[in-house]
């Protein structure tokens, strides 16, 4: 397997004590973040397939919903990141690597820590 194969991060605020705003908020601070990082090769929101008619408030994304790609070399350095900038949010993050797909969630900062560990081993692997 090559070592810079691409890996596809799908991060998606899920914590139901967030109102939609508050979740837009979220994520568009962690994707101008993200935006700035030299490790990460694109990012991007994901539109909405079936936005609704009219729709201003949030320009046809999908709400709380946000995909990163990076090199093989450096998903350590951007799970390291969202280590440090998701601690203790409500999560779901979806891992893909070479048409394989992990699926992890976590809602604390332990769990949170656990998943990326996970996450990681599991993109190296």
């Amino acid at each position: 397997m090559e070592t810079n194969s691409s890996i596809q991060i799908t991060v998606s605020f899920v914590d139901t004590d967030l109102d939609e705003d508050e979740k837009e908020m979220e994520t568009q601070r962690l994707f101008n973040s993200l935006k700035k990082l030299d490790e990460v090769e694109r990012v991007d929101r994901v539109l909405d397939p079936n936005p609704p008619q009219r729709n201003k408030a949030f320009g046809g994304f999908l709400i709380g919903l946000l995909t990163a790609e990076v090199t093989r070399e450096n998903v350590e350095a951007l799970f390291r990141f969202l280590g440090d900038r998701l601690s203790g949010k409500t999560i779901d993050l979806k891992v893909e690597v070479e048409g394989k797909v992990l699926e992890v969630s976590a809602s604390s900062r332990e769990e949170l820590e656990f998943a990326i560990q996970q996450a990681m081993q599991w993109a190296k692997a």
